[in-house]
């Protein structure tokens, strides 16, 4: 199931990694539009708010959680690359080892600080106690949730990105039918659609641990490779930590714009999460798109092959603005009907901001195609603590808008809140990935 991506033509090589990657991020996103809208249209417009007063800080947390696992599989890929196995399976206990500590870490740490952090993000008292019981039900899910991302870090690492769509899509079905039974049979409203979510991402992750295993011998670690050493940690956590991190920081700034969202009213938020949820659909050709590019990076950079990385990564922008453009438009032109499905259409004031959040961003949809390639190529050629910056032009850039612009524009200001942190990151992400790809070739080079 592994495959090397240092042979042939780059661009279909990346478009087959990342359709198995695009058709799992849709069903996922499905799975959370579906959740949204059982949530919305059976338990009703509060509960539909209380899910998503806490979106930031779910990314907060899970984002970290994903960027760690994709930063670890950084090792993997270039090792694979090189074709030194041995390598490869000393940085997969490595990652296996540093994951269940940060499991054991996160979720102490999320659980106990729940009812704060919710305070902090000004969460209307109407919606409080359907956010908690969703909330922490989520963090009690860490373990899981860190558990699927390594692995299918790990598989995609060395060009398999099928067996985690597979994964990923039995647990979105999974998923979608654990919702229904929770909330219509169990009757246990916001905390049951949390619960569903949890019990699919065990299941999953299971799964593909067994699965690599059994099936995977080229995976299968010997009792000689699981010894830690200090020097694999340290390049394990260099890789990792910052793009944990990175994903972390972007979130800070989600945290104070949901947070000023928030104190608008829970017409807003139920808006904002409808739109939300549209907005993350859509961006799923993007972070495929840029995973593929990414592990076509790190393969090619541990075989030295850098004129294949330049041209991986100028065919992955190009056909990652044009995707934008065209998703921009369809914000623009259908967002009001999309958000129909969250919100039914007596909600007038609800969809009518879902609407307008949705137009706003179509216009710079485009400017992601470029940001999203070029930070994970910059991830994947082993720089990951530069894109940390990109984080934080991200945050400065939501904290500035809802800070100084929203008490004066009101939600107007929340819609263009991504837009001003997407452009800023651009404007730093573009010449340092340029830049990192010229040290890369230097380093070659001199080999």
């Amino acid at each position: 199931m592994t495959k090397s991506m240092t042979e042939g033509k780059p661009l279909p090589l990346i478009l087959q990694f990342a359709v198995p990657l695009l058709i799992g991020n849709l069903l996922q996103q499905t799975y959370n539009i579906i959740d949204a809208a059982i949530v919305g249209r059976i338990l009703g417009a509060d509960a539909l708010a209380g899910v998503g007063a806490s979106s930031s800080v779910q990314f907060l947390v899970l984002g970290f959680c994903i960027g760690v696992c994709c930063g670890f599989g950084i090792p993997v890929a270039r090792s694979f690359g090189a074709q030194d196995y041995e390598q490869m399976r000393r940085d997969i206990f490595h990652g296996m080892a540093l994951t269940a500590m940060f499991a054991a870490v996160l979720t102490v740490l999320c659980v106990w600080l729940c009812p704060q952090i919710l305070q902090m993000l000004s969460t209307p008292e109407d919606i409080y106690e359907n956010a908690y019981q969703y909330l922490v039900i989520l963090f009690l899910g860490i373990p899981f949730n860190l558990l699927y991302n390594l692995l299918s870090g790990i598989f995609r690492s060395v060009g398999d990105s099928r067996t985690p769509f597979l994964f990923l899509a039995f647990s979105t079905v999974l998923n979608i039918g654990l919702d229904l039974f929770c909330i219509l049979v169990l009757s246990l409203g916001c905390a049951g659609a949390a619960l569903a979510t949890v019990i699919s991402q065990a299941v999953s992750g299971i799964l593909c641990y067994l699965y690599m295993r059994k099936k995977m011998p080229i995976l299968r670690l010997t009792r000689q490779e699981c010894r830690l050493d200090g020097h694999t940690v340290k390049i394990m956590l260099a890789m990792g930590l910052p793009m944990g991190l990175q994903y972390s920081i972007t979130a800070i700034g989600s945290m104070v714009m949901q947070s000023a969202n928030n104190g608008l009213g829970s017409v807003y938020v139920s808006g904002f999460t409808a739109g939300m949820r549209i907005k993350q659909f859509a961006m799923c050709p993007f972070d495929a798109l840029a995973t593929g590019v990414s592990v076509f990076c790190s393969q090619n950079l541990g075989a030295g092959r850098i004129l294949r990385i330049k041209t991986g990564i100028r065919q992955g922008t190009l056909v990652g603005i044009l995707y934008g453009v065209f998703a921009g438009l369809a914000l623009i032109l259908f967002g009001r009907t999309l958000s129909l499905l969250f919100v039914s259409g007596e909600n007038v004031a609800i969809l009518d901001a879902s609407a307008k959040y949705l137009r706003c961003l179509g216009y710079f949809y485009w400017s992601l195609g470029i940001l999203n390639v070029c930070r994970m190529c910059t991830q994947g050629l082993g720089f990951s603590g530069r894109v940390v910056f990109a984080g934080l032009m991200e945050m400065a850039a939501r904290i500035g808008v809802s800070l100084f612009l929203v008490p004066m524009f009101g939600f107007t200001a929340i819609c263009f809140a991504d837009q001003s942190a997407w452009l800023a990151a651009c404007l730093y992400i573009v010449p340092t990935c340029l830049h990192c790809i010229r040290i890369c070739e230097k380093r070659i080079k001199e080999r």
